[in-house]
């Protein structure tokens, strides 16, 4: 296969779709890729980094486009982008969009099989290409650190000639991926963490992080999906939940907010009125902004002051580490392309498990 890699032009877009490591390892298996000048530059990977992995450096998108089977991106491309993409070939990237988004539409007109990361079904099978989960042990990591920057007090238990410190302490509102790695960090950081979640199975991996599970009595064996995601609650049950969240937040320094629901906005979990109630200098850092938000107040890539309390609605938190970031999102790729090609040729076999989970239908 011919594997093309562009370098992101979205504002604020710093990973690149494979890293060099990645590169090799399809190189050796004797696939060709061409990688755009630069594309790796904002994450950390020089473009030696890439010759010296194998890869060729092409002056521009349209240029490592040209003669490709695949095209790999992080974003969805832009129009512009898209009139660079060969007809015929497929594009393996987040997509993300709307079905009428203008780009994807031209691209499928002219034959482009586009395979969309975010819809690599949940089977063990495809867990290696699962780019959602690996980029949310980023996010989750990332936004402990963006509250303790915030913060006007220390996260650790300190003893000082000066007195002792008790710890600051943290609450994670969902426990998927982000969750789990936001609770771990904000343990390794010394806080005291609890969390909550709506899923029977959450309780048992909070618990193993040394967190303590906020509102057992709210968990729900049917509160999740077959793929393992929670699933969108009644009013009446999203009232208990707020009621449970509002009874432990007046004891909260920091609050790391995570929970998502596919294909949906977020769900509300803390209101204007629970902000009103928190201690003067805490912060909320609001991963799920880039899905409306858990707290009302949220604004997507904004920090509100309300209430003496900080709101950060964090976008793309994966991109504020791009190195690490881009390896695990190398690797999630080059699964994918690994199991795409077949005797050395791409194969997109639309009734295949995974591939047609992917496959973004006209």
């Amino acid at each position: 296969m011919r594997i093309a890699v562009p370098k992101e032009t979205l504002p604020g877009e710093r990973r690149v779709a494979l890293v060099p490591d990645a590169v090799k390892r399809l190189t050796s298996a004797k696939h060709v890729v061409a990688v755009e000048r630069d594309a790796g530059a904002a994450a950390g990977y020089a473009d030696d980094a890439f010759m010296a992995a194998g890869a060729t450096i092409a002056a521009s998108f349209a240029e490592a486009a040209r003669e490709a089977d695949v095209v790999a991106k992080v974003r969805r491309p832009t129009v512009a982008e898209a009139s660079a993409i060969p007809d015929g070939v497929a594009l393996v990237c987040l997509v993300q969009a709307p079905p009428d988004d203008a780009a994807v539409q031209a691209l499928q007109t002219r034959g482009v099989r586009i395979l969309a990361l975010e819809r690599v079904p949940r089977i063990t099978r495809a867990q290696s290409m699962d780019v959602l989960s690996s980029q949310a042990t980023v996010a989750g990591y990332k936004a402990v650190l963006i509250g303790a920057a915030l913060l006007p007090r220390f996260l650790p238990m300190l003893t000082t000639a000066a007195g002792s410190i008790p710890p600051a302490k943290a609450l994670v509102l969902g426990a998927g991926v982000a969750g789990l790695q936001a609770i771990a960090t904000a343990r390794r950081l010394g806080a005291v963490v609890s969390a909550f979640d709506v899923r029977a199975a959450a309780r048992e991996q909070v618990q193993s992080l040394g967190a303590k599970f906020v509102a057992a009595e709210l968990v729900s064996a049917g509160a999740e999906t077959a793929g393992g995601y929670a699933k969108e609650q009644a009013a009446d049950e999203q009232a208990r939940i707020q009621a449970a969240i509002a009874a432990v937040l007046p004891e909260m320094d920091l609050v790391v907010a995570t929970a998502a629901i596919p294909n949906r906005r977020a769900p509300i979990l803390v209101t204007e009125p629970m902000v009103a109630t928190m201690r003067p200098g805490a912060v909320i850092v609001d991963v799920a902004a880039e899905t409306g938000g858990n707290c009302a107040l949220t604004v997507p890539n904004e920090t509100v002051q309300a209430h003496g309390v900080s709101v950060v609605g964090t976008l793309d938190l994966p991109s504020t580490v791009p190195f690490h970031a881009s390896a695990m999102f190398g690797r999630n790729v080059f699964t994918v392309l690994q199991y795409l090609a077949k005797d050395g040729a791409l194969v997109v076999d639309a009734g295949d498990e995974v591939t047609g989970a992917m496959l973004v239908k006209q």
